[in-house]
């Protein structure tokens, strides 16, 4: 089983930037396993946010963070980042870092028990 932690968040204003961390115990994650964000904003659902394969090729993202936000992986450090700039009031949320196979964005969003949850970092921005 997967362990996940991560680190980073806090309040930044808007315009600003945060980097999230996420580091990956346990099991050694392998070529058919993906990482990936989510956040849960107050009163709202849990939604997508990036996701990267550990095999490599293009990042994932929802329309929201595009050109904004960027995931990127180290393999032998089981880490992986969410560069996360020209931040706006609406990324206040808590950031949830995940690890599943290639379809994480799919299995995650439906709660697979395959899914793998972080315990969340808090990111506020304020206008």
């Amino acid at each position: 089983q997967v362990r996940l932690a991560e680190s980073g968040g806090g309040s930044v204003q808007a315009g600003g930037s945060l980097r999230l961390s996420c580091a990956a115990s346990g099991r050694p994650l392998s070529r058919t396993d993906a990482m990936g964000w989510f956040r849960q904003a107050p009163g709202k659902e849990r939604e997508f946010v990036a996701a990267i394969k550990w095999s490599g090729g293009n990042a994932d993202y929802a329309d929201s963070v595009k050109g904004r936000f960027t995931i990127s992986r180290n393999n032998a450090e089981n880490t992986v980042w969410l560069q996360m700039n020209s931040l706006k009031p609406e990324d206040t949320a808590v950031y949830y870092c995940v690890a599943d196979g290639p379809d994480i964005r799919d299995t995650c969003t439906h709660f697979s028990i395959s899914c793998a949850w972080g315990q969340g970092t808090l990111v506020t921005v304020s206008s």
